[in-house]
C-alpha cells in the first residue's frame, strides 16, 4: 500500500560542502548584497557569510562550469556542459531564472561575460572550433555567432568602451573581435618584438580601448586595437590563471599561490602569498579571484574559498571548503554527535561539523580513498584505500593506529559492528575480511561466496550475520564471524538489520523501475523511525521512498543537484539530515529532513518550506507506477485513443519538390506535353465536415458573429446565411486553432515533418505570420497571450515540446521540452504574458517564460485530489487555473497548488470555458453546464439530444448525447462541436441548432451523386451512411443511418430512388435513398467491396467490386447474382459501364486494366477503347488517363478520377491531398494539369454533379466532404499597349475573370521563347568554380618552401647586401621611400553580369558602384571616388535605401563560400551592419523594403535561397530555397514591407513575407492565347498592384497581382535587362539590349502604365544592364563595364566612369615620363588612362585578348602581345599600328625593351623568349631566342646595360640569359654584381621574403621594385597588395602594409615614373587600381 504515493517526508537542501576550483577560472564574486557567489556540481550557491546560509540555483542540470556577473552584481550568469548545454541568467536576491540561452553551443559552455552596459552577453563553448557566441540575454536572441579558435579558449572580455568590440585569449592565441549586424570579425593579436607568442590564460578590459591579458609565464601583456603595446615582465613566476577588474584597479591571481593588486595603469600596489598565510599549504594554486574595497575573495584549485582582509593579510578565512579534482565516494557519520565523514580521490580524510557547516580536520594520504566507517564509540576511523589497503585514524589528533594491506583492489565498503567487536571490509577482489577490533584488527573470517566485487554490506543488531551486496547483482548473508553463507530464506527473513544500505533485497525492490534490468543505482541507506529509505543514481537524483518498498516502480520523491551520479547517502544518527556525495562533482550535500506532518506543528513546517526548495522536488506521481491495480482508474476508450494516435505520413507533401528533383528529366525536353484545361477552374464552395474526434477548443466566434473551425487543411469561416469562406494555405491536416483576443485573427497549426503555424487575418484571408522550424510532427495545440502579442504552441514530437513565439515578427522567443506523454492543451495566463499552463496525460504543468528559455513545475496535488489525466485548463478572472479531467472532476488550483476538486460530469470532462462570471463545461456525458464563479453552484445543464433540437434546425444528430469536444461562448449563446464532427448553437433558454455536420472519425471513401439532383451519398468506415444537399439554397446533410459495419463505396440508381452501399465484410445493401432502410442485402464475399456501379438505362444490372479480386453482376430486378468476372490478380479498385450496359472496364490494385462483358462477366480483350462510349469514366488506366500519372507515381498514387458531362474534363484524387483537373483526354506521359489543395492527406473519390457545375472530392483520413464549382475563365475584350517607339503590339487580354485559382499550376512551356547569348552567358555563370587558388598552373618547389642553401662562390653570410645597387634609382621622385598606399581610383565597374548596381546618392551628387571588392561612391562633380572596402571577395549586387529615415545606406553583397551582405552609410562609408550565415556562393541581388528596415537578398547557389533580413539588427527574418532555376532580380514593391517580386529562368514569382515563412505564388498566364513563359531579367511597379518584368525577347509583361493582364510588345529589340520605378513620379526606366537606330535606343523612358515612352540614344554601347534615375538624368551601366548619364532635357549623354569588359586583366606598363599606363586585357582591348585626370584616353580594339604590353623607355612606343601568339607595335601619340609580327601561336605572357629601345624581348607559353631588333621606323626584325626554358615565362627584366635578362618561369626558376646570344648564366656572383634597369621578378634571394607561408594554394604573381629602389609591391592570389622593403631576403618577411580591394588575384603592379603612385590590376576583378604612395 505505501508503494502507491511517495513519502510524505521531504528533503530541502541546507548547505553544500565544496566549490568547484580545478578546470575553472573567475567563478567567485561578490554581489550587490556582499554575498559570495559561486558553484559546484549543478549549482549556484550564494553564500551570506554574516548569517552562515546558503541560498542555491537549482535551474542546470550538469555540472557548471562557467560564471560571469552582471555589472549590477545582482544578476548573475551560469554556463553549464553537456550535450545540449544552456545558460542561465538569473536573479541572485531571489534565485529566479530571468532568461535562458540554449541551441547554439555543444559540449559546454566554456566562458561567458556580460558586456559593460549589461545588455549583452558573450559565451564560448567546449567544442572543437571554442564556438563565440553573443546573446541579447534579456530577450534569449542570438546576435552573432563565429569559430572562436581550433585551440582551447580560456577567456573572454567586453571592451569597456563597447558594445561591439571583446576580446578572447587561449592556448598561444588572442584574438579581438568586432560585431556588426550578425557577423563577428576577428584579428589575431600582433606579439611583434614587444612580448612572446604563448598561452594567453585570462583578459580583462582598462579604458581607452586597452586589454590586458595573463599569460602562461607569468608576464602581463598590454595591448591596444590588436597590438601588443607593453608587457609587465614576470609580474608572477608562474602562469596566471585569473584577472579581475574593480574600481580600485585589477587583481590577479597564479599557479603558484600568490594575489597581486595593481592599480589602474598595472603599477604593483602589494602582493599577498597565500601559501605562506595561516592556511596556506605548498601546492596551492589560485584559479579565481575578486577584489572589492578592502577584502579579496580567492578561490583555489582544490576547492576552497578564503577571505582576505587586506589589512590582516596573513590570516585567510576560510568560507568553504572541499574535496579536491578526483571522485567522492567515501561518506559515514558518527553514531554520537553531528560529525561527518568523508574521503576521496584527492588522496585526503575530511571531518565535517554538520551544525556549525565546516570542516573540523583533514587527514592527507598516498592514496585515493574509496571507503570509511566511525566505530560505534566514535572514537575511531576506518579509511578504505584504492589499493587494497585500510587504516584506522584515532579521531582526537588524526593520527595512524593501524593498518593493513592484505587486498589488492579498491576497498568500496567498510562497516564496524554494532558492538564495536568487528570491522568488516569489503573489497573488489570479491571478498568481505572480518577484523577483531581487540584484537588489534586480526583477520578472524572471510565472506568468499560473491562472484563479483562487494558494493555494499550491513550488520544485523545482534551483530551474528553480515548481508552483502556485489556486482553480479547478488544478495548474500552470512553467519559472523567465520564467514559461512547463511541460505535459509526462513532465518534470512527473521534477521533484524542494524543499517539497511543494500539496494537489493525484497524489502528496497521498489527503488527499481518495472520491466527493466539496469543498474544505477550507487547507494542506499535507511531511516527506520520515518520508514523511508533514499538512494543515489547515476543520473544525479537523490531519491525518497518509503520503507519497506516492495513492489518494483515504486512511486517516490526526486531532488536534483548533483551533476553525474550521486556515489553515497547516509542519514545522520538523529535522522535530522541526510548527507549526499557527488562522484565527479566532489561534492557533499546536506539535506534537512522534513518530518511526514501527522502533528500540526509538522505541517506547519511542511508548508512553510520555501517555495522554490519545493519547486526543487519533482513528485513521480506521473511515473505510471501501477503498485496496485485497484488503485488505477478505468482508462477511458477515447482518451486512451488520442493519446496514442499519430500524424506520421509515408510521403508529406512537403517532401513533393525533392521528388519531382529526383524524377526530373522524365520528360523529354523536346516533347510538347498536353495543354492544359485553359479555360475551366474550379473554386471551393462548401466544406461538408469539422475535425473532433482528437481535438479540442478549435471552434470560436469572430468579431463579427462569424464561426471559424477546421477540418482537413481548411480553415472555415461560416456566416449566418450558411455561406463559408476558407483559408487554405496549409498543406496537411490542421489540428489547432485559436483566435487572438480581438477575434480578427486565427492562429492555425498542422501536421507535417516540419509542422507550421500559420497566423491569418479573418476578415481578409490574408496570411499575415508562419512559424515554423521548430515543431516536428505536428502541432497539437495553440494559444495567444492577453495582450495578443505572444503565441504558444506545443508539438508533437517525442517530447511534446513547447514554443512561444512572438508571432508578428516570426521570431521564437523561448522553447523548451514539454513533457514525456502528450500535452493536450497549453494556456497562457490572461493577466501575466509569462505564464502559463499545460495539461496532458497524467500531469499539468506551470510554466514561466524567461528569455530565451521556459521554467516549468509540476502542479502539487497534496491531499486535496488524485492525479489524473488533464484534458482541457482554462484560467478565471483573477487568473487561477481550472482543469478538467479523466475523471469528471475539475480541478480548482491556486498557484500551482490544488485547492479542491469539483464532480462536473459522468466521464471525462473534455472542454472548458471561461466567462466573466462563471464557466461552461462539456463532458463525455454529453451535457453542457453551466456553473458559478469557482463552481460553487451548477446554473443549467443542456443535454444534446434531438428532442432538443430548434425547429428551423436542418439535418439531425447522429446520436444523442455525443462527447463535446470544444465549448465557445458569445452573443448570448453557446457554441458546442462534438466528436461526431457536430458543429451546434445552444440558445441560453435551450433550444440547440445544428450548424455543421460531417462523418466522423474513420475513413471516407464512398461518394455518389444524385442523377438528376443536387444531391451526394457519401459512406464511411465511422459507419454510417449519409445523404447531403449541395443546392446553394442551403447546404446540409438530409439523413443519416448509422451501420454494424463500414463501407467504402455507394452508388445511386439511374432513377435516384436507390442507393448501393458496399460494405467492409464483404456484403452491400440496397437502400431506399429517402429513408435509407434496406430495399435488398447481400454477402457473398468475405473481404471488403471496393466498388459498386448500376448499370445505366434503367440500372437493370448492379456490379459490385471486392478484393477478392472479383466483380459480381447482380440482376436487380430479380435479386440474383448472375455473372462473376474473373481474372483480375489484385484487388478491384474501380469499375465502369459503357453507354449500352453491355461492357465493364475494370481496374485493379496490380495496374491491370481488364474489359468483361455483362451480363456472365466473361472476360473480353480490347486492343483500343476509343471507340467505345463509357456511361462513366472513373478509372485511373487507359491510354485516355495515362497523363494523369505523375513522374512520382512510384511513391504517390492517383486513387481516384471522373470524367466530366461535356468529356473534356478529367478531374483526379491523389494520396498528396490534391485534386486535379485535366484536359481530356490525356494521352501524353506526364500531362499538364491545374491543381487544388484543401484535402490533407489522400484524396479517396472525385464526382462531377449530374449537370456538371459542381465537382465532389472526399479525403480519406480528413473524413471532409469537398463541394467545387466549375465555371470558366471569362475574358471580357482585348487590347494591344499603345505606345510611341514601342513597336507591333500583341493583342493579349485586358481584363481576366478566375473563378478561383490553382495554387502552383504547372503552366510553364518548354521554350523560353528565343536564345540570347548575354542572357545565356550570364544565366550559365558558375560562380561556385571561381578559382581562389593559383590563377597560374604552375608547378615545382615554391620559394617559400626551398632551403637556405650557402653557396661556395657567395659571400659567407648569404644574406648580406651586395655591394652594387640591385635596380636602377630614380633620384627625381616624390617619395624618397614608399611605406604606404592609399587608394585613389578605381577604373572598372562590373556590368557584365551585374544589374541594377548603380544609384544616385546626395540628392544627384554622388553615385554608388561597384568594382571588384569595392563599393564605390563617386563625386560627379569632382571625380574623385571614397570607396568601401570590408568586403572580402567580389561584390556582385548593391543597392541603395529609398527610404527618407536612411538616406544614403548602402548595401552590397559578395562572392564567397559564406558570402556575407554589408549595409554600410554611403556618405560616411561606415558599416552599418554585416549580414552572413545563410547564403553559399553568392549574393547576386538586393533590395529594401518600402519602410527601408528590411533587406531582400537572392543567392546564385543551386537552390538559389531567398531571404530576407532586418538589416539594423542582423538577423535574418525568413528564408526559402527556391529551386535550381536561377533568379536574377527581386525587388519589395515600393509601397510595402511585405510584397516582392522575383523574376528569373522561365519563371515570375509573387512573394509574402509571412513572419519567418515566405509564401509564393507563380505568375499565372491564365487563358491568354499565344503567350509563352519567358525568362525574365528584371522588375518594376505601378499603381494599383501592377508589376512590370522584363523578359529576353524584349517585351514587358504586365501583372496585376500575380495575372498576367496584358504584354507591351517589343518594348526593347532584345532583352530588357533592367527596369527602374522612379518612386518621385511613377516614371520607368527600361534599359535592354538594342542596337542604335533612328526611333531606337539601349534605353527608354515610360509613362507609370508602360504604355508610351521616349527612346535614348547612347553612343558605344547596345546593351544596357542598369538604370537608375534622379531628377532629370538618368544613369546606366553597361554590358562592358562603363557608366554613363544622360540628360532627359537634351538627351546628351556623358561617360563617368571606364573600365574593361569581361575577361581576365593581366597586361599593365607606366609611361617611363608621364602619369600614364596601358593596360590589355582578354576583352580583346588595350586602352590608355591618364592618372592625373583619371580618364581613358583611347580605347585600342584588338583581335584577341592579350596579356603583356610595355612602353618604350623613350615612352613613343607601345608594345602588346596577344593571346593568339601575335605581337604589336603601336605609336604612342598617333595610336596607330607601326607594326604587327606573329612568329608564335601561344600566349604571349610579357614583354620588355631594352633600356636603348633597340631589342625587344617577347616571352610564350612556348617556353622560349624572342628578341626582336627594332628599327626606327618601328618595324621588327628577329634576331635572337633564348630556350631551353623548363616552363612558361611570366616576367622579363633587362640589366642597366642591356646585356642580360631575368626572367621568371612557371615552375618557380630564376633565370638570366645574355642578350641577344641567348647563354645562360650560371655563375651567382656574375648575377649578384648585376644592375637591372627595372625589377618586375618575385624569384630569387632578393625577394625570396614576399612569399607568405599560406602559399600553398595561391602565388604571388606579380612584383614591382620602386623607382627610389628600396620598396618593392607585390600582388598575389589572395587578392592582396602588399608592400615591402627591397630587398627582401630573410623568408616571410613581415610586410609593410597589406592592401584589400581586389578580389582574388592581383596580376600585376607597376609605380609610376615617380613613385607617385601604385597601379595594379585584378585578374576576374577586370579593374584598374591606382593607389597613392606615402
Amino acid at each position: 500500500m505505501a508503494d502507491r504515493s511517495a513519502p510524505n517526508t521531504q528533503l530541502r537542501l541546507e548547505w553544500v560542502y565544496g566549490y568547484r576550483g580545478h578546470q575553472c577560472r573567475n567563478n567567485l564574486y561578490y554581489t550587490a548584497t556582499n554575498e559570495v557567489v559561486y558553484f559546484v556540481a549543478g549549482l549556484a550557491v550564494i553564500y551570506n557569510k554574516h548569517q552562515q546560509s546558503q541560498r542555491f540555483y537549482f535551474g542546470h542540470d550538469d555540472d557548471i562550469v562557467s560564471l560571469a556577473l552582471h555589472p549590477d552584481k545582482n544578476i548573475v550568469a551560469t554556463g553549464q556542459v553537456g550535450k545540449n548545454p544552456f545558460i542561465c541568467i538569473w536573479d541572485s536576491t531571489t534565485s529566479q531564472t530571468l532568461s535562458i540561452l540554449k541551441d547554439q553551443h555543444t559540449h559546454g559552455v566554456a566562458s561567458i561575460a556580460f558586456s559593460d552596459s549589461g545588455d549583452r552577453l558573450a559565451s564560448i563553448g567546449l567544442d572543437s572550433n571554442s564556438t563565440l557566441v553573443v546573446w541579447e540575454w534579456r530577450g534569449g536572441r542570438m546576435i552573432a555567432t563565429g569559430k572562436g579558435h581550433t585551440d582551447r579558449v580560456f577567456d573572454i572580455a567586453w571592451d569597456t568602451n563597447s558594445e561591439q568590440k571583446l576580446a578572447t585569449c587561449g592556448v598561444k592565441h588572442i584574438k579581438f573581435w568586432t560585431l556588426c549586424g550578425n557577423a563577428l570579425t576577428s584579428k589575431r593579436g600582433v606579439f611583434g618584438k614587444t612580448g612572446e607568442l604563448q598561452t594567453i590564460l585570462c583578459v580583462c578590459s582598462a579604458h581607452n580601448g586597452v586589454m590586458f591579458s595573463g599569460t602562461m609565464s607569468g608576464d602581463i601583456y598590454r595591448w591596444r586595437d590588436n597590438n601588443l603595446e607593453r608587457t609587465v615582465v614576470c609580474a608572477h613566476t608562474g602562469a596566471i590563471f585569473t584577472m579581475h577588474k574593480c574600481d580600485d584597479g585589477y587583481a590577479t591571481g597564479c599557479r603558484d599561490g600568490t594575489v597581486k593588486l595593481w592599480d589602474a595603469d598595472f603599477n604593483p600596489l602589494t602582493s599577498l602569498d597565500v601559501r605562506v598565510t595561516s592556511f596556506g599549504y605548498d601546492g596551492l594554486s589560485v584559479r579565481s579571484v575578486c577584489w572589492m574595497n578592502d577584502r579579496l575573495l580567492i578561490g583555489t584549485q582544490n576547492s576552497e574559498i578564503l577571505e582576505v582582509a587586506v589589512r590582516d593579510r596573513e590570516n585567510p578565512i576560510p568560507l568553504t571548503q572541499g574535496h579536491g579534482e578526483g571522485e567522492l565516494w567515501g561518506l559515514c557519520l558518527q553514531k554520537n554527535a553531528p560529525i561527518a565523514a568523508t574521503c576521496g580521490d584527492d588522496c585526503s580524510v575530511r571531518i565535517w561539523n554538520l551544525t556549525d557547516h565546516v570542516m573540523i580536520a583533514c587527514y592527507n594520504l598516498q592514496q585515493h580513498v574509496r571507503s570509511c566507517a566511525f566505530s560505534p564509540d566514535d572514537a575511531y576511523l576506518a579509511v578504505g584505500c584504492k589499493d587494497g589497503s585500510f587504516l584506522v585514524l584515532r579521531i582526537r589528533d588524526m593520527t595512524e593506529a593501524v593498518r593493513i594491506h592484505e587486498r589488492k583492489e579498491v576497498i568500496h565498503e567498510m562497516k564496524y559492528s554494532p558492538d564495536g567487536a568487528l570491522l568488516a571490509v569489503a573489497s573488489n577482489d570479491n571478498f568481505v575480511d572480518v577484523y577483531s577490533v581487540q584484537q588489534r584488527y586480526k583477520k578472524v573470517g572471510v565472506c568468499a561466496k560473491s562472484s563479483s566485487f562487494i558494493t555494499h554490506i550491513d550488520w544485523s543488531v545482534d551483530c551474528h550475520y553480515l548481508q552483502t551486496n556485489d556486482g553480479s547483482g547478488e544478495r548474500l548473508v552470512y553467519i559472523m564471524p567465520g564467514g559461512k553463507q547463511l541460505t535459509d530464506n526462513d532465518v534470512i527473513t527473521t534477521i533484524k538489520w542494524y543499517t539497511w544500505t543494500s539496494v537489493l533485497g525484497t524489502e528496497v525492490n521498489g527503488i527499481w523501475p518495472k520491466y527493466t534490468q539496469i543498474n544505477d543505482v550507487n547507494s542506499l541507506d535507511t531511516s527506520f523511525p520515518r520508514h523511508i529509505c533514499a538512494t543515489g543514481d547515476d543520473f544525479g537524483l537523490v531519491k525518497l521512498f518509503h520503507f519497506p518498498t516492495i513492489r518494483k516502480g515504486a512511486k517516490f520523491r526526486k531532488y536534483v543537484g548533483h551533476s553525474a551520479h550521486v556515489t553515497n547517502v547516509r542519514f545522520s544518527s538523529d535522522h535530522k539530515w541526510l548527507l549526499s556525495t557527488g562522484g565527479a562533482d566532489h561534492a557533499v550535500f546536506q539535506w534537512k529532513v522534513i518530518s511526514d506532518g501527522n502533528s500540526p506543528s509538522t505541517q506547519q513546517q511542511v508548508d512553510n518550506i520555501d517555495q522554490h526548495h519545493q519547486d526543487l522536488q519533482v513528485d513521480s506521481f506521473t511515473e505510471g507506477s501501477d503498485s496496485d491495480l485497484s488503485d488505477v482508474a478505468e482508462v477511458d476508450s477515447d482518451i486512451e485513443q488520442e493519446s496514442q494516435m499519430t500524424y506520421d505520413r509515408e510521403v508529406y507533401r512537403e517532401d513533393l519538390g525533392k521528388i519531382k528533383q529526383k524524377k526530373d528529366g522524365g520528360v523529354p525536353r523536346n516533347k510538347r506535353r498536353t495543354k492544359i484545361p485553359q479555360n475551366s477552374s474550379l473554386k471551393l464552395q462548401y466544406v461538408f465536415g469539422y475535425r473532433s474526434y482528437d481535438c479540442r477548443d478549435n471552434l470560436f466566434y469572430t468579431q463579427r458573429d462569424e464561426i471559424v473551425y477546421h477540418v482537413a487543411s481548411v480553415a472555415i469561416i461560416l456566416n449566418r446565411k450558411g455561406t463559408q469562406r476558407f483559408y487554405n494555405k496549409h498543406n496537411d491536416d490542421i489540428l489547432c486553432l485559436n483566435l487572438h483576443p480581438h477575434k480578427d485573427i486565427a492562429a492555425t497549426g498542422q501536421v507535417g515533418k516540419d509542422a507550421v503555424v500559420h497566423i491569418w487575418d479573418i476578415e481578409t484571408l490574408n496570411t499575415i505570420s508562419i512559424l515554423k522550424g521548430f515543431h516536428q510532427r505536428g502541432v497539437s495545440s495553440l494559444d495567444f497571450s492577453g495582450d495578443g502579442k505572444k503565441l504558444v504552441s506545443i508539438g508533437l514530437d517525442n517530447d511534446h515540446s513547447i514554443a512561444i513565439w512572438e508571432w508578428r515578427r516570426g521570431v521564437k522567443l523561448a522553447t523548451s521540452r514539454g513533457h514525456k506523454d502528450k500535452i493536450f492543451m497549453v494556456r497562457f495566463n490572461p493577466l501575466d504574458g509569462t505564464k502559463l499552463v499545460t495539461v496532458g496525460v497524467k500531469h499539468i504543468k506551470f510554466w514561466q517564460h524567461v528569455g530565451g528559455g521556459m521554467t516549468s513545475h509540476r502542479g502539487i496535488f497534496g491531499n486535496n485530489g488524485k492525479l489524473d489525466t488533464m484534458l482541457c485548463v482554462a484560467y478565471g478572472q483573477q487568473g487561477n487555473v481550472y482543469s478538467g479531467a479523466a475523471n469528471g472532476q475539475v480541478y480548482i488550483w491556486r498557484g500551482k497548488t490544488l485547492e479542491k476538486t469539483v464532480k462536473t460530469h459522468d466521464g471525462p470532462c473534455f472542454a472548458i470555458h471561461a466567462l466573466d462570471k462563471g464557466f461552461v463545461t462539456g463532458g463525455k456525458d454529453g451535457v453542457v453546464c453551466l456553473w458559478s464563479s469557482d463552481f460553487e453552484r451548477n446554473l443549467k445543464s443542456y443535454p444534446i439530444v434531438t428532442s432538443s433540437l430548434s425547429g428551423d434546425s436542418r439535418g439531425k444528430l447522429v446520436e444523442d448525447n455525443p462527447t463535446v469536444r470544444a465549448i465557445n461562448l458569445g452573443n448570448s449563446k453557446i457554441l458546442i462541436g462534438t466528436r461526431n464532427s457536430e458543429i451546434l448553437e445552444i440558445e441560453k433558454t435551450g433550444p440547440i441548432t445544428l450548424l455543421v455536420q460531417g462523418h466522423g472519425e474513420g475513413e471516407l471513401w464512398g461518394l455518389a451523386c444524385h442523377p438528376s439532383k443536387h444531391q451526394i451519398a457519401t459512406v464511411s468506415n465511422d459507419k454510417s451512411l449519409r445523404t447531403w444537399t449541395i443546392h446553394s439554397s442551403g447546404r446540409h446533410m438530409i439523413n443519416v443511418r448509422r451501420m454494424a459495419v463500414g463501407g467504402q463505396c455507394c452508388a445511386y440508381s439511374p432513377d435516384g430512388n436507390a442507393i448501393a452501399v458496399g460494405r467492409n465484410d464483404g456484403s452491400f445493401i440496397v437502400a431506399n435513398a429517402k429513408n435509407l432502410e434496406d430495399l435488398v442485402h447481400f454477402h457473398h464475399r468475405k473481404e471488403a467491396i471496393s466498388d459498386i456501379r448500376f448499370s445505366p438505362n434503367g440500372g437493370k444490372y448492379l456490379a459490385v467490386a471486392s478484393h477478392d479480386n472479383f466483380v459480381d453482376i447482380y440482376n436487380v430486378l430479380n435479386s440474383k447474382r448472375v455473372g462473376i468476372c474473373k481474372g483480375a490478380s489484385s484487388y478491384i479498385t474501380h469499375i465502369d459501364w459503357d453507354v449500352r450496359g453491355k461492357l465493364l472496364c475494370v481496374n485493379s490494385g496490380a495496374k491491370e486494366l481488364l474489359y468483361f462483358e455483362a451480363p456472365r462477366g466473361k472476360r473480353q480483350t480490347i486492343s483500343s477503347d476509343d471507340v467505345i462510349e463509357w456511361c462513366s469514366w472513373t478509372g485511373v488506366l487507359g491510354k485516355s488517363c495515362e497523363g494523369i500519372w505523375p513522374a512520382c507515381s512510384d511513391v504517390t498514387d492517383v486513387n481516384t478520377s471522373c470524367l466530366n458531362k461535356e468529356r473534356k474534363l478529367l478531374a483526379t484524387g491523389d494520396d498528396l491531398g490534391l485534386v486535379k483537373l485535366f484536359a481530356y483526354p490525356s494521352t501524353t506521359k506526364h500531362a499538364k494539369f491545374k491543381k487544388y489543395q484543401g484535402h490533407s492527406s489522400h484524396v479517396t473519390n472525385v464526382r462531377w454533379s449530374y449537370d456538371g457545375n459542381y465537382l465532389l472530392s472526399v479525403g480519406g483520413a480528413d473524413t471532409s466532404v469537398l463541394l467545387w464549382s466549375c465555371t470558366d475563365i471569362e475574358v471580357t475584350s482585348t487590347s494591344g499597349s499603345t505606345g510611341v517607339n514601342v513597336g507591333a503590339q500583341r493583342p493579349t487580354p485586358s481584363t481576366i475573370s478566375y473563378h478561383g485559382d490553382s495554387e502552383d499550376s504547372d503552366t510553364d512551356s518548354e521554350e523560353e521563347g528565343g536564345y540570347d547569348s548575354d542572357v545565356a552567358r550570364e544565366k550559365n555563370m558558375d560562380y561556385s568554380c571561381k578559382t581562389y587558388g593559383a590563377i597560374r598552373e604552375t608547378q615545382g618547389l615554391k620559394p617559400s618552401h626551398s632551403k637556405d642553401v650557402t653557396l661556395p662562390d657567395k659571400p659567407p653570410v648569404s644574406r648580406s647586401l651586395p655591394k652594387c645597387e640591385r635596380v636602377k634609382r630614380n633620384e627625381h621622385v616624390t617619395v624618397d621611400h614608399v611605406t604606404d598606399l592609399q587608394l585613389d581610383h578605381v577604373f572598372g565597374y562590373r556590368g557584365f553580369d551585374c544589374r541594377d548596381n548603380l544609384h544616385y546618392l546626395a540628392d544627384g551628387t554622388k553615385i554608388v558602384y561597384h568594382a571588384a571588392g569595392a563599393g564605390i561612391v563617386y563625386d560627379v562633380a569632382s571625380g574623385q571616388q571614397s570607396f568601401y572596402l570590408e568586403h572580402t571577395d567580389d561584390v556582385i549586387s548593391l543597392t541603395v535605401n529609398q527610404h527618407p529615415k536612411f538616406t544614403n545606406i548602402v548595401a552590397t553583397g559578395q562572392l564567397g563560400n559564406n558570402p556575407s551582405i554589408h549595409v554600410w552609410d554611403g556618405l560616411t562609408r561606415k558599416s552599418l551592419s554585416v549580414m552572413k550565415g545563410h547564403h553559399s556562393c553568392g549574393v547576386s541581388y538586393l533590395s529594401f523594403s518600402s519602410s527601408g528596415k528590411l533587406l531582400l537578398s537572392i543567392g546564385v547557389d543551386t537552390q538559389h535561397l531567398v531571404a530576407v533580413w532586418r538589416w539594423q539588427e542582423g538577423t535574418k527574418v525568413s528564408s526559402k530555397v527556391t529551386g535550381n532555376r536561377r533568379i536574377f532580380a527581386g525587388q519589395f514593391r515600393p509601397d510595402s514591407d511585405s510584397s516582392f517580386v522575383t523574376v528569373g529562368v522561365k519563371h515570375v514569382m509573387f512573394w509574402q513575407v509571412c513572419g519567418s515563412a515566405l509564401l509564393s505564388k507563380r505568375g499565372i498566364l491564365g487563358a491568354t492565347e499565344g503567350i509563352q513563359a519567358q525568362t525574365m531579367l528584371s522588375v518594376a511597379f505601378g499603381a494599383d498592384n501592377l508589376t512590370f518584368t522584363g523578359a529576353m525577347n524584349g517585351d514587358v509583361y504586365v501583372w496585376r497581382k500575380h495575372i498576367l493582364t496584358r504584354t507591351v510588345a517589343k518594348a526593347h529589340a532584345g532583352p530588357v535587362f533592367s527596369l527602374y520605378t522612379t518612386l518621385r513620379d511613377g516614371l520607368i526606366v527600361s534599359g535592354g539590349k538594342e542596337r542604335l537606330t533612328k526611333d531606337g535606343g539601349a534605353v527608354k523612358l515610360w509613362d507609370q502604365d508602360m504604355r508610351r515612352c521616349r527612346a535614348f540614344q547612347v553612343n558605344d554601347t547596345y546593351v544596357v544592364k542598369s538604370v537608375s534615375r534622379h531628377k532629370g538624368k538618368i544613369l546606366i551601366g553597361t554590358r562592358d563595364s562603363e557608366v554613363k548619364e544622360i540628360s532627359e532635357k537634351t538627351g546628351a549623354n556623358i561617360t563617368l566612369v571606364y573600365g574593361h569588359g569581361e575577361g581576365e586583366l593581366w597586361g599593365l606598363a607606366c609611361h617611363p615620363k608621364s602619369n600614364i599606363c596601358v593596360t590589355s586585357s582578354d576583352d580583346k582591348t588595350a586602352r590608355l588612362w591618364d592618372l592625373n585626370d583619371k580618364v581613358m584616353m583611347r580605347r585600342i580594339s584588338l583581335t584577341s585578348g592579350s596579356r603583356a604590353c610595355c612602353f618604350s623607355n623613350d615612352g613613343n612606343r607601345i608594345a602588346i602581345g596577344l593571346n593568339n601568339g601575335e605581337l604589336m607595335l603601336i605609336d604612342v601619340v598617333a595610336v596607330k599600328v607601326l607594326t604587327k609580327k606573329r612568329d608564335r601561336s601561344a600566349i604571349i605572357h610579357d614583354v620588355r625593351f631594352r633600356p636603348d629601345d633597340k631589342l625587344l624581348a617577347v616571352a610564350s607559353s612556348e617556353q622560349v623568349i624572342d628578341l626582336y631588333d627594332v628599327t626606327d621606323d618601328g618595324q621588327l626584325q628577329r634576331s635572337g631566342f633564348c630556350k631551353q626554358i623548363p616552363s612558361f615565362v611570366f616576367q622579363m627584366d633587362f640589366s642597366l646595360d642591356g646585356n642580360f635578362l631575368q626572367v621568371g618561369t612557371g615552375n618557380y626558376q630564376r633565370i638570366v640569359f645574355q642578350v641577344p646570344s641567348g647563354k645562360k648564366i650560371e655563375n651567382c656572383k656574375q648575377i649578384d654584381n648585376l644592375t637591372w634597369s627595372s625589377w618586375t621578378s618575385v624569384l630569387g634571394d632578393d625577394v625570396i621574403g614576399v612569399w607568405p607561408k599560406n602559399c600553398d594554394n595561391g602565388d604571388v604573381n606579380s612584383g614591382d621594385v620602386s623607382r627610389s629602389g628600396n620598396a618593392i609591391a607585390t600582388g598575389d592570389d589572395f587578392g592582396f597588395v602588399k608592400l615591402f622593403n627591397f630587398p627582401c631576403r630573410e623568408k616571410f618577411s613581415k610586410s609593410r602594409g597589406k592592401y584589400v580591394g581586389h578580389s582574388a588575384h592581383v596580376t600585376n603592379v607597376r609605380f609610376l615614373h615617380d613613385d607617385s603612385k601604385l597601379v595594379t590590376t585584378g585578374g576576374d576583378d577586370c579593374c584598374v587600381f591606382v593607389w597613392k604612395t606615402k
